[in-house]
């Protein structure tokens, strides 16, 4: 049987022949947390201030161009291992040191020797130590030194010739993540580190190297339900089981098979058939119900290895069919095609040892709050821990896995290629087996930067990683997870000589609206599946400001315009500012409430727009759940776990049942989508009304309707009711279906917004605060950003918008203590008419 000892203690950190003038120079021996990186052990150690904060990055490059040392005594191990007598250096045994994760250049000794080097922080590598090990006395030392990342990156660049890329950073000359080199989201701080955990293993005879289960249903279509379970095991013999016969057993749900393997043979197929299972769905479609996969690996009597795994039974497909259109995209589940109500993934850290489970369950479990059934982890970010995908099963997230490749022309070049290739077969092997894990994904804008972003006179030619996309990585995952589709990139159209970015045609990619247009411009678009799309936003007033020291802040200070990163972000803001609040050069607070706003209706406006072509579109993947630092960007959640308003707004356009008004042939239309399984009738109202006068109630027409299951129902509105008399003080409603969907007839700028009038009242229940708002005005996209008041403290709904005589009321959690005259002040209640009414 296996013995492992975890390595995560007793770790000490040096850098290695440090420039004279450097930073490192002087640093001497420090304590290493592992897993973790130089950058956390700095921090720690109070020799860096926090990288997070103001513009510190700035002066951290250091850190990456200087080699480091991680190292640690196994004397412990060794004792413990003589002990059992289990080294006994005549190759009847085996010790491994397995490094989940090293990033990035390593060469790894024990007791002196160099038994192995590492070039890519995305695969888990395996060094045979034994006899490093046994010859180390007893208290070998273990030592892990890395390459500073910014030299061999360079160096390989110098040697392969520049490739073109978003950025001037050398992120494609290694196999790293590419986001550590800086994005437009997020910092540069390329580091190094025992990123994953690292452990001793020592075992005899043989041990199972992977098991690879491939999970497959059948009789879907009618008939007998049957589940079955291809067992791919590998296997490595030491000396002593090298003319062993080892029996592979697999058991599941009652049911069980074993196989032998004979002299010789490093690999074993066990078969299981399980009659009507249980099958696995994405969340809203059914149960998440798993089954406990045992593998175990015997010599004779002997137990030498044993894997479980939980699996679920369910089939995932791409339907790429085409029609008078285009061609369509559509992922289905079981054979019934899924409405994707997604968003992308980022690392959640700049530096991901900080994520434990319980933060990725956290932040999993907000998105899921927000309707969220797919996050798509994006291509320049790395491949999740075990945890990610095992919670993303438990919860129904489907996830759709890019290989991590992004925004660059990549070498094809060695050793890239080799890593590439032993990268991609260690991914496959070890995220199949989670029953969330729906599509692989070749690379994140690759195909649409060769296409149109200026790369074929600067290629000349030459490799720039389609081979990878449109070779290598199909065929491992052919070979390797047969059971799940394979898509080449996103943007990506099926058919040759078809632009990769083209609307009718599978994945779109949708950024002229935040770059150039006004984000009801969204609405021009009719893509077949929306797979990127998103508006700005700064983080929440605490996360900012923990992060930022500027005395004041304000929109445009030094530490709050550093934490933007997208090429005119700022610029880009203040045009939506102007156009549709007619505000130029706000304070703070009002740059900060209408930004947050603005973010919130143009992914309202797009979401909406999309659903409404189902099933013509059948998703969407919002740029982007979440973030890695305290930064103005994209994210629904910021960097410190916060919702944005954005958030709020996701779950009203994510809900199962909704309805919004749409632009339809000069007129209006109410969309209803229904993503049940159930037929939804509705009594649906569609009113007119005047805002200044409680009641104003000027056209109305009711429509009874019955939406179908999976289905989406387009109601006319008749021209009495959709064309306003006075467009500047005038609104349409729609009750009847769930929460109220607006129309409003003129931008904010042009409304007739009067000074917020409204009565409130607050009360204590138990340790939460309730507020209640009774508008006596209309009161439009009402916020409590109580955040400012107490960062511990949440609110359960933002943007509300009451007309008068109507009322609303918050929940603050944990806002017991708080002072209800504060909370009911400005900036933390805010509304649209509170900023405009006061600017004229």
């Amino acid at each position: 049987m296996t013995a492992s000892f975890d390595l995560r203690d007793g770790w000490a950190l040096a850098a290695v022949g440090a420039d004279p003038g450097s930073p490192a120079a002087g640093l001497g021996t420090l304590p290493a947390t592992v897993p973790g990186c130089v950058h956390t052990d700095l921090l720690a150690a109070g020799e860096i201030d926090d990288p997070h904060a103001d513009d510190n990055e700035t002066r951290l490059g250091w850190i990456g161009r200087t080699d480091w040392v991680y190292t640690r005594s196994l004397a412990r191990e060794a004792g413990l291992l003589a002990r059992r007598g289990e080294v006994s250096g005549r190759g009847e045994e085996r010790v491994d040191l397995v490094c989940e994760g090293l990033d990035t250049v390593a060469t790894v000794r024990v007791a002196g020797r160099d038994v192995g080097r590492a070039e890519n922080a995305h695969r888990v590598h395996r060094f045979d130590v034994t006899e490093a090990f046994a010859a180390g006395g007893g208290a070998p030392e273990l030592a892990v030194e890395f390459t500073a990342p910014y030299r061999y990156a360079e160096a390989h660049r110098e040697r392969m010739g520049p490739l073109p890329a978003a950025y001037d950073e050398p992120y494609q000359f290694i196999r790293k993540t590419a986001c550590d080199f800086g994005w437009d989201w997020g910092p540069t701080l390329v580091g190094a580190g025992i990123w994953r955990p690292i452990r001793l293993e020592c075992w005899s005879t043989a041990r199972l190297a992977a098991v690879r289960p491939l999970v497959s249903v059948e009789g879907l279509g009618g008939g007998r339900v049957t589940g079955r379970v291809r067992a791919h095991v590998d296997l490595e013999r030491a000396a002593s089981g090298r003319e062993a016969e080892l029996t592979v057993t697999a058991r599941l749900s009652g049911v069980a098979a074993a196989v032998t393997a004979g002299p010789g043979r490093d690999s074993a197929v066990v078969e299981l058939e399980v009659a009507d299972p249980e099958l696995w769905w994405p969340r809203g479609h059914g149960g998440q119900p798993r089954h406990e996969l045992v593998v175990e690996l015997r010599a004779g009597e002997r137990v030498c290895g044993t894997w479980r795994g939980r699996i679920g039974f369910r089939e995932i497909a791409v339907l790429q069919e085409p029609d008078e259109h285009g061609t369509g995209f559509a992922l289905a589940v079981n054979g019934r095609r899924i409405l994707v109500r997604g968003a992308n993934w980022i690392p959640d850290d700049t530096f991901p040892a900080r994520v434990d489970r319980a933060r990725r369950r956290e932040r999993i479990g907000q998105a899921c709050a927000a309707g969220v059934n797919l996050l798509r982890v994006w291509g320049g970010g790395t491949y999740e821990s075990e945890d990610f995908y095992e919670v993303c099963s438990d919860l129904g997230v489907l996830v759709w896995q890019d290989f991590p490749f992004a925004c660059a022309a990549y070498p094809e070049d060695e050793p890239i290629a080799s890593e590439v290739a032993a990268e991609a077969r260690d991914a496959v092997v070890r995220l199949s087996p989670h029953a969330a894990l729906a599509l692989w994904c070749g690379n994140n804008e690759n195909l649409w930067g060769h296409e149109d972003w200026g790369w074929k006179p600067a290629l000349d030619g030459r490799p720039w990683g389609a081979g990878y996309y449109l070779d290598l990585l199909p065929r491992v995952v052919a070979e390797l997870d047969p059971t799940r589709p394979y898509l080449p990139g996103s943007p990506f159209s099926p058919g040759e000589g078809t632009h990769p970015n083209d609307p009718a045609h599978g994945t779109t990619h949708v950024w002229d609206v935040w770059n150039r247009l006004d984000h009801t411009r969204y609405r021009d678009h009719r893509p077949r599946f929306a797979a990127e799309f998103g508006y700005q936003a700064p983080p929440g007033h605490a996360t900012l400001r923990a992060a930022v020291s500027d005395d004041p802040m304000t929109p445009s200070s030094p530490g709050v315009a550093h934490h933007q990163k997208a090429e005119d972000g700022d610029a880009k803001l203040a045009r939506g500012l102007m156009e549709h609040f007619g505000v130029r050069d706000p304070g703070y607070d009002d740059w900060h409430y209408l930004t947050r706003v603005l973010q919130a209706r143009a992914l309202d406006v797009g979401i909406g727009h999309f659903r409404s072509l189902w099933p013509y579109c059948t998703g969407t993947v919002v740029w982007q759940l979440n973030d890695c630092w305290p930064v103005t960007s994209w994210a629904l959640v910021d960097g410190a776990g916060r919702r944005k308003p954005a958030w709020y707004a996701v779950r009203a356009a994510y809900a199962d049942r909704v309805a919004t008004v749409q632009p339809s042939g000069g007129g209006l239309c109410v969309v209803l989508g229904n993503d049940t399984d159930e037929e939804w009738p509705v009594e649906l109202t569609v009113a007119r009304r005047d805002v200044a006068v409680e009641g104003g109630l000027l056209a109305s027409s009711a429509h009874a309707v019955r939406v179908g299951p999976r289905a989406a129902l387009r109601v006319p509105v008749p021209d009495g009711v959709a064309v306003p008399g006075r467009p500047g003080r005038e609104v349409l409603t729609v009750d009847g279906a769930g929460e109220r969907a607006w129309w409003f007839f003129a931008r904010d700028r042009d409304l007739d917004h009067r000074k917020p009038e409204f009565d409130a009242q607050t009360r204590v229940r138990g340790r939460d605060l309730l507020v209640r708002i009774r508008a006596r005005s209309l009161l439009r996209d009402l916020v409590v950003e109580i955040d400012r008041l107490d960062p511990a403290a949440t609110v359960d709904t933002a943007l509300v918008t009451l007309l008068p005589g109507e009322e609303h009321t918050f929940v603050i959690t944990d806002g017991a203590r708080l002072d209800p005259s504060a909370v009911l002040a400005r900036p933390v209640l805010r509304c649209v008419n509170d900023v405009l009414a006061t600017s004229r």
